[in-house]
């Protein structure tokens, strides 16, 4: 069960199309319960969800003097809602539309005692029906999902790795809905230009905040129509002059269309050490942001973490 190719599981997008457009138009709707209920954070660090031992959750959500979690259980297929008052409700995972997914979440708020509402307009898409009214999205590959969240561990795993090489801000690693990829970024401690904004489905002020510093952000994605396989990327805002041009691991290239380098997951699965590929791609993709951009490397960096060993100061 250890071998690379159970533990970073094939995604072909194709076979899997449905379900992930349906998955992920789910997240949003749970993404927006919590965005309703959650005090803002920098950058939108309060939405996002995160990697658990089932599948993805919320974390905790406040709601008064007590706390909801919502979870999608990609083992037993299920969506759940506990309460610190210990109630806990939900559905099964199914072939469902997302209007159908849309009206039994607010049922299980509903029966939760948890007041809530949303905006039903989906998140960095366009030309998709409100949630509340799409019946065209229904879709659910119970195997196909549960490869995803398997791909997720692993990766998840790689990233808060990474992540602990830097001594400087740093963002968790975290599942973002509205993109439905999993992300984490590296901040210089300088402010940035304005974003100029203009991302499809996504307000200005949004894209402004987040973007309000200088960053180099990796992650994953799936794919979508307009960009068909899962893959890793790396990007830097503001991108500095040379930086699609830096020497990085040599699987990966730099997409022009897309702004970012890209490490397509299949060579990522396919090598000798998948765990070793992606973390040099994620360290080499921000040496060269760190780098053209004049970061304070000295200052920023550190070893990565080992587990129950004290850092030195």
């Amino acid at each position: 069960m250890d071998d690379a190719i159970t533990l970073w599981p094939d995604l072909p997008y194709a076979s899997w199309r449905d379900t992930l457009q349906t998955v992920h138009l789910w997240t949003q709707i749970v993404g927006k319960v919590r965005l309703a209920l959650t005090p803002w954070l920098n950058h939108s660090w309060h939405v996002p969800f995160y990697v658990n031992a089932r599948g993805i959750g919320t974390s905790p959500i406040p709601i008064g003097n007590e706390i909801l979690e919502i979870d999608f259980d990609f083992i037993s297929h299920h969506l759940t809602a506990r309460t610190s008052r210990g109630e806990h409700d939900g559905f099964p995972l199914a072939p469902i539309s997302v209007a159908e997914f849309y009206h039994r979440v607010f049922e299980v708020m509903g029966r939760l005692g948890v007041t809530v509402a949303i905006d039903d307009t989906p998140s960095e898409m366009v030309g998709v029906p409100r949630y509340s009214e799409d019946r065209s999205h229904a879709s659910y590959d119970a195997a196909a999902a549960h490869r995803f969240w398997r791909a997720l561990v692993q990766i998840d795993r790689v990233f808060k790795l990474f992540r602990s090489g830097f001594l400087g801000k740093a963002s968790p690693t975290h599942f973002f809905w509205g993109s439905f990829d999993l992300a984490v970024t590296r901040f210089s401690g300088r402010s940035a230009p304005r974003h100029p904004g203009g991302i499809p489905g996504l307000s200005d002020a949004v894209a402004c905040e987040a973007y309000s510093h200088e960053e180099s952000s990796a992650g994953f994605w799936p794919g979508n129509d307009a960009f068909p396989q899962a893959a890793f990327y790396s990007y830097t805002y503001p991108e500095p002059a040379g930086f699609r041009n830096r020497a990085v691991t040599p699987q990966a290239h730099f997409d022009t269309t897309l702004g970012e380098f890209i490490l397509p997951y299949d060579t990522v699965r396919a090598a000798a050490d998948p765990n070793a590929l992606l973390l040099d791609f994620l360290s080499t993709t921000y040496a060269a942001a760190a780098d053209a951009a004049g970061w304070d490397r000295a200052a920023l960096e550190c070893p990565l973490g080992v587990p129950g060993k004290v850092r030195e100061p």
